[in-house]
């Protein structure tokens, strides 16, 4: 099985137009958030890579855990399980304007892979540990996938 990645162009395309395929009133085949909280989750995901977001630091039992969960996924190319807990700065449970979340995960996922091509991505994550480039363009591309079936795109 392909390992895909946003670094890849092609797979980067396909992330952009199942965006594009959703609409305010696409519905979700899971969990609690609607269409546009999901989008703006997912920005604010991505601004973690690009340091625009700070993650709190986590105990020694949950980064033992992340660094462990990014190995399996990396050996396994395994999806992320539905209804996982996050942190709270990644929550969006308010109401948001979905023409302005779409087009800002568009533009954040246009500035993550201009940082990407300037090797301008952390080494690090709280959860998952040291991180390469080549763990940023398969986790991020992982999250977005996990969240884009989410509503069926």
């Amino acid at each position: 099985m392909v390992k895909k990645s946003l670094h890849n162009p092609d797979h980067f395309n396909e992330i952009t137009e199942r965006i594009s395929r959703l609409t305010e009133n696409t519905p979700a085949q899971w969990g609690r958030m609607d269409v546009c909280q999901m989008l703006k989750h997912c920005d604010l995901v991505l601004q973690v890579a690009l340091k625009k977001v700070e993650l709190p630091a986590i105990n020694v039992f949950f980064a033992t855990i992340g660094t462990v969960t990014k190995m399996e996924m990396r050996a396994f190319n395994n999806g992320i399980p539905r209804n996982m807990p996050t942190f709270q700065k990644l929550i969006v449970n308010f109401e948001c304007d979905f023409d302005e979340s779409k087009t800002n995960l568009l533009n954040t996922l246009n500035l993550f892979r201009e940082a990407s091509q300037r090797k301008e991505l952390p080494d690090r994550h709280r959860l998952f540990g040291i991180m390469t480039e080549k763990d940023w363009g398969f986790l991020e591309y992982k999250h977005l996938n996990h969240h884009l079936k989410q509503f069926n795109v």
